[in-house]
């Protein structure tokens, strides 16, 4: 349970960095965050199927590697969600 919150405040924190990268996909403060939510518990848990994140229920506890890894995925997950929804309402707004 922990690491899917890590994974969730990585991910708002990833995807209001990467609305800060990338201001012309931004969705605002609040988009950001909450799309980096959705993103970090999606990425999180989908690099966790694919065992390049510590799955939870593998025996993963709060060893320092898993914690690491918790933050990495939210993060990118969080970031990669917002680029591509940002990337969409762009080319929808044309």
């Amino acid at each position: 349970m922990v690491q899917i919150i890590i994974q969730l405040i990585s991910g708002a924190v990833g995807g209001n960095g990467a609305g800060a990268l990338m201001k012309k996909l931004s969705l605002g403060t609040i988009g950001n965050s909450i799309v980096g939510i959705l993103g970090g518990g999606l990425g999180g848990q989908l690099l966790g199927l694919l065992g390049m994140a510590p799955a939870a229920a593998a025996g993963g506890g709060l060893d320092l590697n898993n914690i690491i890894a918790s933050v990495l995925s939210g993060g990118v997950g969080g970031g990669a969600l917002m680029a591509i929804i940002g990337a969409v309402k762009k080319a929808l707004g044309k």
